[in-house]
């Protein structure tokens, strides 16, 4: 049974998500404090954690950066207050995969968790080219791991989701709207940075060449060759 963690205060919330989830076989342990919750996700093995923002003890933006420094890289949906842009972005810079504000349909949570689940998992290996190389980067698209001129990249699920939809299209350009609905699974709001923020991540852990990883303003993103932008 897929296993994840819910760090939020409010043992309601908590009570009613933990009904829902077991309607969907999946378990959920909730935990109410930040200082529990960053010990409980370091110690327990979790599929997905769902992370407040607000929350005692510790708040959710520090759970998450002390997560990433010690390279726990399990997926996180941050569940924010509506207007919370600020935190939002925050968020998202520290590692987290994606965000839902509050408050929310249980039905629309369990459809971003599914999601996150299926990219977490990656695709049916064998559907899928199994290695890609293109620009520097060789990804082994079954075990998810990515490398940059030869050396290892420490990516969360959805960045590395991003960088394979960037390299399969090899230099060709993948839109805005086409890579949210492969990575994250929905449209992009107006001022949604979502994709902006991950782009930003996969970039600064690049050895060399960040702008290899192109933006097409107002369209999308495109990964070229280093030589071809020395010239």
């Amino acid at each position: 049974m897929v296993h994840v963690l819910l760090i939020d205060d409010d043992a309601d919330l908590g009570a009613m998500l933990t009904d829902v989830f077991a309607r969907e076989g999946i378990r959920l342990t909730a935990v109410e404090d930040g200082k529990t919750g960053l010990d409980t996700a370091s110690e327990g093995s979790f599929a997905l954690i769902l992370l407040d923002i607000m929350l005692p003890e510790m708040d959710g933006l520090q759970v998450l950066k002390h997560l990433r420094q010690s390279g726990i890289e399990t997926p996180v949906l941050m569940l924010t207050a509506r207007g919370d842009d600020v935190d939002r972005v925050v968020g998202l810079e520290l590692g987290a995969d994606d965000y839902l504000p509050k408050p929310f349909y249980p039905r629309e949570l369990i459809a971003r968790v599914k999601a996150l689940l299926r990219r977490s998992k990656g695709s049916d290996a064998s559907a899928v080219v199994e290695s890609i190389r293109f620009a520097g980067f060789e990804l082994d698209t079954v075990n998810a791991v990515a490398t940059c001129d030869g050396e290892k990249l420490t990516l969360t699920p959805t960045e590395f989701e991003v960088l394979r939809q960037l390299v399969t299209h090899h230099g060709q350009l993948v839109t805005k709207e086409s890579l949210s609905n492969h990575v994250l699974g929905r449209q992009l709001g107006p001022f949604d940075r979502s994709l902006d923020v991950h782009i930003s991540n996969v970039r600064k852990k690049l050895p060399a060449h960040p702008d290899r990883i192109q933006t097409v303003r107002g369209r999308g993103y495109r990964v070229m060759e280093p030589e071809i932008l020395e010239n």
